[in-house]
């Protein structure tokens, strides 16, 4: 079992209700990070869909979650159809409320409209080997998480303050080695520095409001390559847009989502 399945294993207790432990390898600085916090109750409702694929997450963070501790999972069908199947799950520790999701699922291998495709082309960026480990980034936060996942930054994207745009690019993938899934693309969507960090430089723990991923495809093996731009930031409220292909090219999500640039 891959560490990313390992530490993301939900138990059902019975009566809506699951228990998960969220490991602390997976922390910003002394907090879970979302994506992964998040895929426990995804493992729960995908279940509870009767189908294989996310293909419409959105996960709302109401307060941190604690790497290191127990959770509990509460999680119930919303519908489920030929299709699609929704369901609704909520993740608590110490008897708060940390997270609530809300997700689609359907069997991406199984085509369900007329032919034809539109999506965007990945660009041309260096190759794993030619981009910075993100390790070496002046974040300003202690990143355990890089343990659990292996990011390499794009040579122009990892200067803080050495970019006119608010854009990051750079690859990923688990660190144990095992294959992108698209369980893992939420996470991978939440893994990668602010793209505010090339314009504006160490920026520390950016909390996600809310975050929505749309898988498009099951990802190929190999490095998912991400881009991230971020076009809208107002009075420390950012939004961040993002895509991630597989080894072959293919797109195989997008993502949004809402965050905070703190100061101090």
């Amino acid at each position: 079992m891959s560490r990313f399945n390992e530490d993301t294993s939900v138990i059902h207790e019975g009566e809506d209700r699951w228990r998960a432990r969220l490991d602390g390898a997976w922390n910003i600085g002394d907090i879970a990070n979302g994506g992964y916090a998040m895929t426990p109750v995804l493992r729960v409702l995908r279940t509870l869909s009767g189908h294989p694929d996310p293909i419409s997450v959105t996960a709302h963070f109401l307060r941190p979650s604690l790497g290191g501790a127990e959770a509990e999972i509460g999680a119930g069908l919303i519908r489920r159809g030929r299709t699609t199947g929704t369901a609704r799950g909520d993740l608590c520790q110490d008897g708060k409320l940390r997270l609530t999701v809300v997700a689609a699922f359907a069997d991406l291998s199984v085509p369900v409209g007329a032919p034809g495709a539109l999506g965007l082309e990945p660009p041309a960026i260096p190759s794993p080997d030619e981009c910075l480990d993100r390790s070496g980034l002046e974040q300003g936060i202690d990143l355990p998480i890089l343990s659990r996942v292996d990011v390499r930054i794009r040579p122009e994207h990892a200067v803080a303050e050495g970019s006119s745009e608010a854009v990051l690019e750079g690859w990923i993938r688990l660190a144990d080695g095992s294959e992108p899934s698209v369980l893992t693309l939420p996470l991978f969507a939440d893994a990668f520095p602010p793209a505010l960090y090339p314009l504006f430089g160490r920026i520390g723990w950016a909390p996600t409001i809310e975050l929505t991923v749309h898988v498009r495809r099951r990802p190929a093996p190999g490095w998912i390559q991400a881009r991230f731009e971020c076009d809208d930031l107002h009075d420390g409220r950012m939004i961040e847009s993002g895509s991630l292909w597989d080894s072959t090219g293919a797109l195989v999500a997008r993502s949004r989502q809402v965050g905070l640039m703190l100061t101090g």
